[in-house]
């Protein structure tokens, strides 16, 4: 007579399919309650099986302060500050997550990586495609280093890994557009009023995206007409190189500030979807369908070797700084880029010395083949 083959406990029969109720020591919990999706009683005992060894295997991982690239990138997407590119990230982190996403954090490195990109390349991905996805790698492991901490106190990353090498693009780097003024006047009456604000403020100052779409009123010094944005924001690096950001407005930035005072609490820069929800919401991207509509409006090159993004007013102020014959030195503070010697301390006159040039800049009619005269706009 044959024996009957003893069922694995833990499993309930319920809604058409096999659910887990069992005790677990490595469960969150005590407990693993949770669905299988399955309809065959022995899948649903493998499952279960796999779902008890995995559990340990995470258990065993935290108790060592381990971590794997799946949870960590997962976290990263619930923390992710710039709501607008979450999907991409998700995207990335699906694809990644075939290659690396069950490896510990201390184990991804280019060597690790190499899979990856190979099948991708295979799939005829574009370089920047690849390299955007390995910069997600990048910030989710300066992350886990420099942030995120377990019970213990232990960082979840001991040392973030110096550099992620990227993949080498064999075409041409797309090159900047700086604008004329007249260009600049035929793209603004092309946008919204809240991307006139944030264009008019970026063309003057310099600022990346990110620093005018984040720009809060906590940071402006009214008696100074500065602004001065801290290098990191709830773990985030929002300035590139790490440093306070000094902003100095000229006239027109000033007036385009004025404009939004008392708009909202926290944000410079806010935006009402319309009279159903005439609440002010924070603009998390200036370089979205609004802008591009705008650029092809105004009839700006479509080119794919030319640069057609929001960084275009980053170049154009540096060109017309050139123009005008402000310093290296000098363009470097006013632009935010890294220099040994810059501080966000500065004195009265020299505060004044820096808004000169900008003035200057904004003012100046200055004949060159990418740089026309300019009409007054109108702010606020």
């Amino acid at each position: 007579m044959s024996k009957t083959k003893r069922q694995m406990p833990g499993l309930r029969w319920r809604n058409g399919v096999w659910n887990i109720e069992k005790r677990s020591k490595f469960a969150p919990n005590g407990w693993i309650r949770e669905s299988t999706g399955l309809t065959d009683r022995g899948e649903a005992e493998q499952f279960l099986i796999d779902r008890i060894a995995e559990l340990k295997r995470q258990s065993q991982r935290e108790s060592a302060g381990l971590h794997t690239f799946r949870e960590a990138g997962k976290r990263y997407l619930r923390e992710i500050i710039d709501r607008s590119s979450a999907d991409d990230v998700a995207i990335h982190l699906s694809q990644l997550f075939g290659f690396i996403g069950d490896l510990e954090l201390t184990e991804i490195h280019d060597g690790t990586l190499e899979p990856y990109i190979r099948n991708e390349q295979g799939r005829r991905l574009a370089p920047k495609s690849i390299n955007n996805a390995l910069g997600v790698v990048s910030a989710v492991l300066n992350r886990s280093a420099s942030c995120w901490r377990d019970e213990q106190g232990r960082p979840w990353l001991r040392q973030a890994p110096p550099k992620i090498s990227r993949v080498l693009d064999r075409g041409a780097a797309r090159k900047p557009y700086p604008l004329n003024w007249t260009e600049q006047d035929r793209l603004i009456k092309a946008l919204p009023r809240h991307l006139q604000d944030m264009v008019l403020f970026k063309v003057n100052t310099g600022c990346r995206e990110q620093e005018v779409c984040q720009l809060r009123w906590e940071w402006y010094i009214e008696a100074e007409n500065v602004f001065v944005i801290p290098a990191w924001v709830d773990c985030e690096q929002l300035v590139k190189n790490g440093e306070e950001r000094l902003v100095v407005l000229n006239s027109v930035a000033q007036r385009v500030i004025d404009s939004r005072k008392g708009r909202h609490q926290e944000f410079v820069f806010t935006y009402t979807r319309g009279k159903k929800d005439p609440k002010e919401s924070p603009v998390t991207k200036m370089n979205n369908t609004a802008w591009k509509a705008a650029w092809r409006a105004a009839g700006l090159p479509v080119d794919k070797r030319v640069l057609r993004g929001v960084h275009n007013l980053k170049h154009t102020l540096g060109r017309r700084l050139r123009a005008v014959g402000c310093p290296l030195e000098t363009r470097k503070v006013l632009l935010g880029h890294k220099d040994g010697d810059i501080t966000s301390h500065y004195s009265a006159a020299e505060l004044e010395e820096l808004r000169g040039w900008l003035e200057k800049q904004s003012d100046q009619r200055v004949s060159t083949p990418t740089l026309t005269t300019i009409r007054p706009i109108a702010v606020g």
